[in-house]
């Protein structure tokens, strides 16, 4: 399931912006959908994850209540709203897809396909 996200863009601190993975073939319902930045110590730090129908979704500690994570399956999308943005959140966002979790889950090397990324930047 080739993924490419969209939406990378500067944005103030305070401000709001939602990125954008649309995945290719027929079978994105089957991949639990995660979004990944760096973070210290790993390339890939865990933001949020969503499970294959979309009833139940994870985040980091460090953007929740500000950032949601969203599917649409008929659209082969997954969304990150993310509000409420802080300079800390400034990063490169890479969407991924799972077809090893049931549920949902945050472990980098359970994510077989990764999107190119996106670049946030949020200015204070």
């Amino acid at each position: 399931v080739p993924l490419g996200a969209s939406g990378g863009v500067f944005v103030q601190a305070g401000g709001s912006l939602r990125l954008s993975c649309a995945a290719s073939g027929r079978t994105f319902r089957r991949y639990a959908m995660g979004w990944f930045r760096p973070s210290p110590g790993t390339a890939r730090g865990f933001v949020a994850g969503i499970s294959l129908n979309g009833g139940t979704t994870l985040y980091d500690d460090s953007v929740k209540g500000r950032f949601t994570i969203s599917r649409d399956n008929a659209k082969n999308t997954v969304h990150l709203q993310m509000n409420s943005l802080k300079p800390e959140d400034t990063a490169v966002y890479y969407c991924a897809a799972s077809s090893l979790y049931f549920s949902v889950g945050k472990l980098v090397r359970a994510y077989e396909y990764w999107g190119q990324g996106s670049q946030v930047t949020v200015s204070s």
